[in-house]
C-alpha cells in the first residue's frame, strides 16, 4: 500500500488520493499498532512500514501546500520510526522536514533538519542511495543558508554515494524515486540558490533528460518550471517559454501546490514583458492563467 500511494503522489502529485492514505493510516494501520506481533521482529517491520505510510501522507500534504499537517504526519513518522528503532527511516522523514523549511524560506530551521537527518546511525547504516537523498538536501539546506563552499563539498559526496549504489544493494522501496535524474534537480537547485545560473541550466537539463516523465510526471513538470525560470533569469525568454510550454503539457492532470507554484513563477516573470505582444508570450501566459483556475 506504501508503494502504490507513493507512486499516485509521484505520478499524480500531493492533491490526489491523500484524503485515502489518511484514511488508510488511521484506521487499519492504527488498528494493526494496537494488535500482537509474533515477535519483536515483525513488531518493528510493522512500526517502520507506518512510519513510511506517515511520511507520504505528510510528503503528500506537503506537496499540496498544506504545511502545518505536513509537519504533523511527519512528526508522526519520526516517532514511528524512533519506536521501530529504524535511524535510516527517521532520517528519511528529517531529510523531508529539511526539504520542506527550504521551500518556506526557513534556512536555519532547514540546516538543523538536514543535520539531525545524517546523524550517527541515520546515515551510517543508510544505503548509499539513501546517503545521497540526505546529502543533497543538506546541500541544498547549506546553499539556503549562503554557505556556497559546504554546499559543493556537500554535492560532491552525494554524487559519490550514489555512484556507490548497486543493483544488489539492500535498500528500502521508499528510495525508488531516487536516481540521476533526481540527484540531477536537486544539485540544479542547491547551485541557483548559490548563484550559479549557469550550473543550475546545466543540470536541470539533465534531469528533464534522464527522468522517466511517465512515472515521475509531478517533478518532471516542476523541474522543467525551474529550468525556465533559470533561462529567463538569463534572459533567454523565448526558450524559457519554450521550456514551460512543456512543463504545462506534463502539469495536465497534476494535482499539486509546487506545480501551481511553477506556474505563478511564470506569469511573474512574463509580466514585464506580456504588453510587448510577442506571441509566444501571450499563448504562454494564457495557458498558465487557464491552468491556475482549472487547478484551483
Amino acid at each position: 500500500m506504501v508503494r502504490l500511494f507513493s507512486r499516485i503522489d509521484q505520478r499524480h502529485g500531493g492533491g490526489h488520493a491523500r484524503s485515502a492514505v489518511v484514511q488508510y493510516l488511521t484506521s487499519d494501520v492504527a488498528a494493526y499498532l494496537s494488535g500482537s506481533f509474533a515477535d519483536e521482529r515483525v513488531r518493528s517491520g510493522m512500526l517502520s512500514a507506518a512510519s513510511e505510510l506517515a511520511y507520504v501522507s505528510g510528503w503528500m500534504a506537503f506537496d499540496n501546500a498544506e504545511h502545518s499537517v505536513a509537519q504533523k504526519y511527519f512528526t508522526v513518522a519520526v516517532s514511528l520510526a524512533a519506536e521501530a528503532q529504524d535511524p535510516p527511516m527517521a532520517g528519511h522523514v528529517l531529510r523531508a522536514m529539511a526539504h520542506q523549511a527550504v521551500d518556506l524560506g526557513q534556512p536555519r530551521q532547514a540546516l538543523h533538519l538536514a543535520v539531525a537527518s545524517m546523524d550517527g546511525s541515520r546515515y551510517a547504516s543508510a544505503s548509499p542511495r539513501e546517503r545521497a537523498l540526505l546529502g543533497v538536501v543538506h546541500a541544498r539546506a547549506l546553499a539556503a543558508g549562503g554557505q556556497k563552499r559546504a554546499a559543493a563539498s556537500a554535492l560532491i559526496q552525494a554524487e559519490d554515494d550514489l555512484a556507490a549504489a548497486g543493483p544488489n544493494d539492500d535498500e528500502p522501496g521508499r528510495v525508488f524515486f531516487f536516481g540521476e535524474a533526481s540527484l540531477a534537480h536537486e544539485t540544479a537547485c542547491t547551485l541557483r540558490d548559490s548563484g550559479d545560473l549557469n550550473g543550475a541550466h546545466r543540470e536541470f537539463n539533465r534531469s528533464v533528460r534522464t527522468r522517466t516523465a511517465s512515472a515521475f510526471t509531478r517533478t518532471h513538470a516542476v523541474t522543467l518550471g525551474y529550468l525556465g525560470s533559470v533561462q529567463a533569469r538569463q534572459g533567454a525568454i523565448e526558450e524559457a517559454c519554450s521550456t514551460w510550454s512543456k512543463a504545462l503539457d506534463a502539469m495536465d492532470g497534476i494535482r499539486s501546490a509546487r506545480a501551481r507554484r511553477t506556474a505563478l513563477d511564470m506569469r511573474r516573470a512574463l509580466s514585464p514583458v506580456r504588453a510587448r505582444g510577442i506571441p509566444v508570450v501571450s499563448e504562454l501566459d494564457r495557458r498558465a492563467s487557464t491552468y491556475l483556475i482549472e487547478s484551483a
